[in-house]
């Protein structure tokens, strides 16, 4: 599978309180191989948006582990009933980031406690709002994105982004990184909600859930996360990666960022995860995609 990308980074994201975040984790691989590189630092999410804007090298395509968007497509809106709800992702990241401008280091701790948009979370303390769930859903797990669902047929886990209570969940992770992307502008452009069709040139950044590279590693969805450098050198070889030599202890962050980054260089050619039957232009713009889901 042939690819024109001339390097791989992978980000395993954090939605933390605090400046720097030790579970922020980034990992980088060539695209003329070699075993994938952890760019080993205790990360903020500014300067993840600095490297983003200002550092990247030409033509990376970049994995961001984290929900770019809300789910629209089950209700026709992010937030149905509420008469401010963005009519797209970008109009949806630049809400989230005016709301939360007074949030230090790009947190959105402010999203969360807003008059309107409160009742759509779960949030800490058993405070469900009253529009979590959609009237008749199913299930008690909230809303999810249709690329959630083709998630789930892969044998992953997701969470509702609208979720953000407990240690599997995304929500937080998400809204901060719709911060990032709103404030990164159109430096890089966003796969696909900034088009369905793959730019022919230059760097572009996906969502990436990094439990998608440990399943194809063939590692179960329960225990997908790595946390020793043996079963980390045993996954990467299992796609076909050099492994990195390490022993011993390593943070299941770094382990996700090191793994996704060598997946996304094995994949990155393969046509099929660029075209999902399901990715429609609307969806594609309102709640984007994750590249592997299929």
């Amino acid at each position: 599978m042939t690819h024109r990308f001339a390097q791989f980074v992978a980000i395993d994201w954090s939605g933390a309180q605090g400046e720097r975040q030790k579970g922020i984790a980034v990992a980088s691989a060539a695209a003329e191989g070699g075993p994938p590189i952890l760019m080993d630092r205790i990360w903020s999410r500014a300067d993840v948006l600095a490297l983003l804007r200002d550092r990247l090298a030409p033509d990376t395509l970049v994995g961001l582990d984290l929900g770019i968007s809300l789910p629209f497509a089950d209700a026709g809106a992010f937030f149905p009933g509420w008469d401010g709800s963005p009519a797209d992702a970008r109009s949806l990241w630049a809400l989230i980031d005016r709301i939360c401008e007074s949030d230090p280091h790009l947190a959105a701790a402010s999203v969360v406690d807003h008059s309107e948009l409160a009742a759509y979370f779960r949030r800490h303390g058993g405070r469900e709002g009253a529009r979590f769930h959609l009237p008749g859903a199913a299930h008690r797990r909230g809303r999810f994105r249709v690329t959630e669902q083709a998630q789930e047929r892969l044998g992953c886990k997701p969470y509702s982004n609208f979720n953000l209570v407990g240690a599997a969940q995304v929500g937080k992770s998400s809204l901060t990184g719709m911060r990032v992307l709103h404030r990164l502008g159109r430096a890089v452009p966003v796969w696909p909600i900034d088009g369905i069709a793959l730019p022919a040139s230059g760097s572009v950044v996906v969502e990436i859930y990094t439990a998608i590279a440990s399943v194809e590693a063939k590692r179960r969805a329960g225990r997908s996360k790595i946390r020793d450098g043996a079963d980390l050198d045993a996954a990467l070889q299992a796609l076909g990666s050099p492994p990195t030599g390490r022993e011993g202890p390593i943070t299941d962050h770094a382990a996700d960022a090191l793994l996704t980054a060598a997946w996304l260089r094995a994949n990155a050619g393969n046509q099929a995860l660029w075209h999902p039957p399901e990715l429609t232009p609307e969806i594609a713009r309102t709640e984007g995609w994750t590249f592997g889901a299929r």
